[in-house]
């Protein structure tokens, strides 16, 4: 495969520049673990446990919790039952120590020692201390469980994390067993070494672990793998732009199995036993299913969500395991350049490379698809008609001039321009199938309803003097095609959203239209590929929706933000609820949306318990001296409870709780995995 490190990135198109209780959350790094220290956390970071887990889990050091809420006794009940149950052992004690019950409990220490010990004062001394601990003691254990006082110190007492024991050593993962029981004992040294060192970060470990898979799916590849450990040690396999980390940090990520943390589950009644105060991250695993987000502005889609699973992407990128392209306004504090290995300014005269309006196709009908779906696909149901129009328009000129026509000439041509097109029937006069294509294209712009015009209205968008620069298909300047997510890049495209529109969501339906058809094209499936949406709105057509859906079998995802659900047209809603797999409600969601992500949820059977109360009154002094102690220490009258259980169904998360009970901060998140696994919907507190 051509991702394992090993590679050389020419003939991309894309030029890599040079080089309510919840549980305790890390601090954010600012390095990667093992950076700047001397090994420990590295190697700390490698041995702590990762069970598996549901999608969603963080996994890192997680501590599986009963599926069952246990029954909890009230704090106010538990204290005064403690209490209770110690000072009656301790009058207990008393009397037996008094004499006021008698000798009886002295008989197995006057049976069970011998005669001599009485007639020596020390010894017999020390005999019945022993036994006045012993007796002592029992009561106090037997009085001390009648109370709940062991409950009361599970919690409330401070509880010390336990680090877990070490690994054996032929299971260490910092001692590299792997290479170890292929022979590769050399190697194994000089990367342990480096691990105990602090040399080796965890993207040089993910990234080596890839090499490494490669390798032993392809053999042949074993002598290159060694000779790069044995000459650059941790940095053998290198990311083609020789970079071995992010130059900052903002997520939680862990590498080993490709997670960036987002969240917790809050501790609240919605949200399964299992699952609350646990971590909540996102991985490849469930992003290959693809993400929708739904929020309002200032909700923490970018800074909460977006930025974090761009961040995790560039790391994987690094790592040879995922190519990212992110997509947002410019200005938006997404991630620094260093970030990345190229960046796409679209309209901007300090951009070093330009966007390929073709997408590297080679096939003029698809070329003309994905055209057709930027420009037109948010006015028109099917734009097949459209993208039949583009192939006999661009066809022909690429036969008569090698390359595709630039902006300016495709706008002529669709705009019928007599010289234009007189001049390029001129050019394939020689070539009958090109001369066919150009006649039907005259017999369509005569009728009524022809889409040329259209798309020569909508091409007009981008051909103003600010993209003079850009879309230029002959070779001029560097470009990036989205065919270059074969390998492990990362992009960011910079959107003139300001005074452009309408240019910048045409640049993001042709993105996501030629994003769809490279990766299910790809040779090498193998490196995880996503296309990143900060702001997909009027993005998603008819034609995009059924693409995504394909996405999943082919190790690829889209992650979509939406500011609201009003910014797809009305039929493709619900649709595309059911096409991604991932669903994000943010805080302050409209109801209207809320009831969209609703009816996708669904409904469950709950318990719903109707507890009906009556007071006891009694005239008797006892009971009525017993019912008052009662609530001495329950602080509750005593009552007589009928209870009623019955199963009722309602929605997961109603309309109007998703509108205005998900707190600021907070959103409502459903996973699904590329193999089928899900979770249902869980409220995750974004801050923490």
């Amino acid at each position: 495969m051509d991702t394992d490190g090993t590679y050389d990135a020419r003939g991309t198109h894309a030029a890599v520049p040079p080089p309510a209780r919840p549980p305790a959350v890390p601090p954010r790094p600012a390095h990667a673990p093992g950076a700047g220290t001397a090994g420990g956390g590295t190697v700390a970071w490698l041995r702590t446990p990762r069970p598996a887990a549901e999608p969603g889990v963080w996994r890192f050091g997680h501590r599986p919790r009963p599926k069952e809420e246990p029954e909890a006794v009230p704090a106010r009940r538990l204290f005064a039952g403690a209490l209770i149950a110690l000072l009656s052992g301790w009058l207990l004690w008393s009397l037996l120590w008094n004499g006021y019950l008698g000798h009886y409990w002295l008989w197995p220490l006057l049976v069970l020692t011998p005669d001599e010990w009485r007639s020596e004062p020390d010894t017999w001394a020390t005999a019945s201390y022993v036994y006045y601990a012993l007796v002592g003691g029992g009561l106090l254990v037997f009085f001390a469980r009648l109370g709940h006082v062991p409950e009361i110190w599970r919690r409330y007492a401070k509880k010390k994390d336990v680090p877990p024991p070490p690994p054996p050593p032929d299971a260490d993962p910092a001692d590299w067993p792997e290479l170890r029981e292929a022979g590769l004992t050399e190697a194994a040294g000089r990367l342990a070494e480096a691990t105990r060192s602090g040399a080796l970060g965890d993207v040089d470990y993910a990234r080596i672990r890839r090499a490494w898979q490669g390798v032993r799916t392809h053999p042949e590849r074993l002598a290159a793998f060694t000779d790069a450990v044995r000459a650059q040690g941790p940095a053998a396999c290198a990311h083609p732009s020789g970079v071995r980390d992010l130059p900052v940090r903002t997520a939680v990520h862990d590498l080993a199995t490709a997670q960036v943390r987002i969240g917790t589950a809050a501790d609240h009644p919605r949200n399964p036993y299992a699952r609350r105060t646990t971590g909540v991250a996102l991985e490849p695993d469930v992003l290959g299913t693809s993400l929708l987000a739904v929020g309002p502005a200032g909700s923490g889609k970018t800074v909460r969500l977006v930025r974090p699973v761009t961040e995790s992407l560039c790391l994987q990128a690094l790592a040879n395991r995922a190519a990212v392209v992110a997509v947002t306004a410019h200005g938006t504090a997404l991630a620094p350049d260093e970030a990345f290995d190229l960046v796409v300014r679209v309209g901007r005269p300090d951009s070093t490379h330009d966007l390929d309006l073709y997408g590297g196709a080679d096939d003029p009908d698809e070329a003309a698809r994905m055209l057709a779906e930027a420009l037109v696909g948010d006015l028109v149901p099917d734009s097949r008609r459209a993208a039949t129009a583009l192939a006999q328009l661009i066809g022909p000129y690429r036969a008569a001039h090698g390359h595709y026509p630039a902006v300016p000439e495709l706008r002529e041509l669709l705009g019928g321009a007599p010289q234009a097109l007189s001049a390029l029937r001129s050019a394939v006069a020689g070539d009958p199938a090109q001369l066919r294509e150009l006649d039907a294209r005259a017999r369509q712009a005569e009728r009524g309803d022809d889409v040329g015009m259209l798309l020569a209205e909508r091409i007009a968008f981008l051909d103003r003097p600010a993209f003079a620069r850009f879309f230029r298909p002959d070779g001029g300047g560097r470009r990036f095609s989205m065919r270059a997510i074969e390998h492990p890049l990362r992009v960011r495209v910079d959107l003139p959203e300001r005074g452009h529109a309408e240019a910048s969501r045409i640049v993001t339906r042709l993105l996501l239209a030629q994003f769809t058809e490279a990766a299910p094209a790809r040779t090498d499936r193998s490196l995880f590929a996503c296309l990143v949406l900060d702001d997909a709105t009027y993005t998603v057509t008819a034609d995009s929706v059924r693409a995504v859906q394909r996405l999943r079998s082919a190790n690829a995802g889209v992650v979509l933000a939406l500011r609201t659900l009003e910014d797809v047209p009305e039929a493709l809603r619900g649709p595309l609820l059911g096409a991604v797999g991932c669903r994000m409600a943010f805080a302050g969601l409209a109801p209207w949306d809320g009831g969209r992500f609703a009816e996708t949820w669904g409904t469950e059977w709950v318990q719903m318990r109707d507890v009906t109360n009556r007071q006891i009154i009694s005239d008797e002094p006892l009971t009525k001296a017993m019912h008052f102690m009662r609530r001495l220490v329950t602080g509750k009258a005593a009552t007589a409870e009928a209870v009623t259980v019955r199963e009722v169904e309602r929605q997961r998360w109603s309309a109007s709780d998703l509108a205005h009970a998900v707190p600021p901060g907070h959103a409502v998140l459903s996973l699904t995995g590329v193999r089928g696994e899900h979770t249902p919907p869980l409220l995750v507190d974004l801050r923490t």
